[in-house]
């Protein structure tokens, strides 16, 4: 169950790339920084009938943005992929200004996977001075994460919105990894009306089955084995399932006393809740996601489960 099928990825370089200003479709790929010149491209594109899919990103690529990438690219006549690390959804304690940033990295890595356009703003082009709108979504951020980072949903909601506004997509990519922000994007799109789809792409994992992030940078060696008591949990709460064990809060008892028999690993939470509500559950039934969120070292790194239990 837990074992998701891996995209054939193609074969790329990750360390010092040979610079393409060509995607792998031999077009030249755009850097866009103006909102202005984004909108005339995309306008241009619309009307000659072309499928516009978006993946946004905060950059630094990795093989899960890439691999959101391809599908996009599978499915649409133009990809466009944004690189933005939006400050407003970050906590006064975390790591804004450290989070990584390569642009010239992230271009490469797009254009391998034949991204046709970036968009890449300062903040500046994307919050106007004395700008007083934000966009929250109730009930389903007050759980998981929304409950441990006050204000980071308002965060992702307005630049998703903003995003979405400016670039126009037919559909847009998300990553499972994210799982509570893709499902409170979902509601979004459904109650403000949207004509976009939310495409969910599943989590890509190591060899070894760390989710991929581009937190994973700050893991030293030993901090980088003691990550995979995530998955190591993820899989016993799945055998366990299996097994037909169906009380909620036992499975999670027997998670937090793995999680913590690893020394370097401090819990934020963990919680199975239903996929429509994000409230927790007694007892596994319809649809269930387990989402866990880990600091290993200083490193805050999150994963999840998403299933259907009909039994």
């Amino acid at each position: 169950m837990l074992k998701q099928e891996n995209f054939q990825q193609s074969k790329r370089v990750f360390d010092n790339p040979k610079f393409k200003i060509k995607n792998n479709g031999g077009k030249d790929m755009k850097i866009i920084k103006e909102i202005y010149k984004i909108r005339e491209f995309i306008k241009e594109e619309r009307a000659k009938g072309k499928e516009i899919g978006f993946v946004p990103t905060m950059g630094y690529l990795h093989k899960g943005h890439l691999a959101l990438m391809e599908t996009a690219k599978e499915e649409n006549d133009i990809v466009v992929t944004s690189i933005f690390v939006n400050p407003t959804q970050f906590g006064p304690d975390e790591d804004y200004d450290e989070y990584p940033r390569d642009l010239k990295r992230d271009t490469e890595l797009a254009a391998e996977v034949g991204v046709d356009l970036i968009f890449a703003p300062q903040p500046e082009e994307i919050y106007l001075s004395g700008a007083a709108t934000t966009v929250s979504v109730e009930g389903l951020t007050d759980h998981l994460c929304g409950a441990h980072r006050p204000g980071h949903f308002d965060g992702v909601c307005t630049i998703v919105t903003k995003l979405f506004n400016i670039v126009n997509p037919n559909r847009a990519y998300f990553g499972q990894k994210d799982a509570q922000q893709v499902l409170v994007v979902k509601r979004m799109v459904k109650d403000l009306n949207f004509d976009i789809e939310i495409v969910t792409v599943p989590i890509i994992r190591e060899d070894d089955g760390l989710a991929i992030s581009s937190r994973n940078k700050y893991l030293d060696k030993e901090e980088r084995e003691a990550a995979l008591v995530l998955f190591k949990a993820l899989e016993l709460a799945d055998d366990l399932i299996n097994a037909g064990l169906r009380d909620a809060n036992v499975i999670k008892e027997k998670l937090v006393e793995k999680i913590e028999a690893e020394p370097l690993a401090e819990i934020d939470y963990v919680g199975i809740v239903g996929q429509e509500r994000l409230e927790t559950l007694n007892r596994i039934e319809g649809k269930v996601l387990i989402a866990l969120a880990v600091y290993i070292g200083e490193t805050r790194l999150i994963d999840n489960l998403m299933l259907e239990v009909s039994d």
